[in-house]
């Protein structure tokens, strides 16, 4: 495990988390305009986070807020920094503020394949709640629906 150094992203992060998800077969991909959105004043409410682990930033995470209830939309790791605590790291912090923020759950949607995640999320105290058949394309795949109770923090 390295030192992982989360903060809230900025309008200047916006062409690197692209870069790091493009990385990514499994993440969320978005256009580089959804990202440029992130950022804007009249953007839903999100929290989106990065993490630093030596040169520059390796992993992001973000997740729409609404009052009660967040969900994670897109988490993603540097290819040559996985397995190092970063997702982990970003994770920690997402549900930080989630409780900071006093909402009652948080939520996330897996593929079902993606071991690693899962393992990942269970190990925080997320817990399957449902299946989406065929949620995934290229390659088509159940979704596994996660939930984390803020109030288990």
């Amino acid at each position: 495990m390295i030192h992982v150094l989360v903060r809230d992203a900025t309008s200047e992060d916006a062409a690197r988390l692209r870069e790091l998800e493009r990385q990514s077969d499994l993440a969320a991909h978005w256009s580089e305009s959804d990202y440029v959105a992130l950022f804007a004043q009249d953007a839903p409410a999100r929290c989106v986070l990065v993490a630093s682990a030596g040169t520059g930033l390796q992993g992001f995470a973000v997740a729409r807020c609404s009052p009660d209830q967040w969900e994670i939309e897109n988490v993603v790791v540097s290819v040559d920094a996985r397995r190092q605590g970063i997702a982990t790291g970003l994770m920690r912090g997402l549900l930080s503020r989630a409780r900071a923020a006093a909402v009652t759950s948080v939520l996330l949607e897996v593929r079902e394949s993606n071991l690693a995640a899962r393992r990942l999320y269970e190990g925080l105290g997320f817990s399957v709640q449902g299946r989406r058949k065929g949620y995934y394309r290229q390659p088509d795949e159940d979704a596994l629906l996660l939930c984390f109770l803020v109030a288990n923090l």
